[in-house]
């Protein structure tokens, strides 16, 4: 039977609750705004359009979106934890409620290793740790393996402590084992961020097989399909004259690179970036490859 007749047959009520103006949608919207994230070479890569005497011009954010959920992706040693971690303590510092949902690593490491980089960026962090709220689901399999029961402590912490920014670290723990989960929980993630109007920031692991440049993750494209936006982090042996030549280093040294793959929440700069991670443990987005 043709699908429009079994509908009309089974007299299938619509879902107001779904349907929108235009204006009724834009009382609900949020006014997006930079939020400065702590990391040299980024705020200004990210930029709005306004009309100047019948001009558009560009002007930078001066941050990622507000409201945003941003993917961060790459293999191992790029630096992705690293900038979320700036990312906490910046904002932290400045005087921010920050959820922190580590699922790699237990929350009394993650904590040292966020007291490490506030010294390296000139900061006190015995000033503004507790507005640094720690949720250890790397510890407990009870809400690493449960959604509800991980959303459920979420909200109790963003109620609770005003929480505006939650990071999470990696959102590809959880569906480990279980990759043919990926999309409905990153969907589910993503949904519950907006819901809260929450700026988020998702770790999300690549394999060693995937392109270095692109915005695949572990679990397929299902991260960087849903969310907001992604930031890819690559790094790349110097094999070759050629390469030695495209990125001016020597035979031997490493690469770090990094792009912005897409951002539905305003423009952004498309160039392929030179990524530094500093002896003290700070990442650093550099000049565009080719100047």
């Amino acid at each position: 039977m043709p699908e429009e007749y079994r509908e009309e047959q089974q007299k299938i009520e619509p879902d107001l609750t779904a349907v929108y103006t235009g204006s009724q949608a834009l009382e609900k919207a949020p006014e997006i705004y930079g939020v400065a994230t702590g990391i040299e070479g980024l705020d200004d890569l990210f930029y709005i359009v306004e009309s100047v005497k019948n001009r558009l011009e560009k002007k930078s954010l001066e941050g990622i979106p507000s409201y945003s959920v941003m993917n961060i992706t790459g293999v191992s040693d790029t630096g992705k934890s690293l900038m979320v971690e700036q990312f906490t303590v910046y904002r932290a510092s400045k005087g921010d409620k920050v959820a922190f949902i580590t699922v790699e690593s237990p929350a009394n490491f993650v904590v040292a290793s966020l007291r490490l980089r506030a010294i390296a960026m000139g900061l006190n962090f015995d000033e503004f740790q507790d507005n640094i709220i720690l949720i250890d689901a790397a510890s407990s399999t009870r809400i690493r393996e449960n959604i509800p029961e991980l959303l459920a402590t979420l909200s109790y912490v963003i109620k609770t402590y005003k929480v505006k920014f939650t990071i999470v670290d990696s959102i590809t723990g959880l569906f480990e084992n279980k990759e043919m989960m990926a999309r409905a929980v990153v969907r589910r993630m993503y949904n519950y961020m907006k819901k809260w109007y929450q700026t988020a920031l998702f770790v999300s692991q690549k394999r060693s097989g995937h392109e270095e440049l692109t915005a695949e993750a572990a679990g397929g494209y299902a991260v960087g399909h849903i969310v907001d936006g992604t930031m890819v982090l690559a790094k790349e042996l110097i094999d070759s004259i050629y390469k030695a030549r495209l990125y001016k280093k020597e035979l031997g040294e490493i690469v770090r690179l990094f792009r912005i793959d897409g951002c539905r929440m305003s423009g952004h700069d498309t160039k392929t970036h030179f990524l530094e991670i500093t002896d003290t443990g700070l990442v650093k987005i550099g000049e565009p490859i080719g100047g």
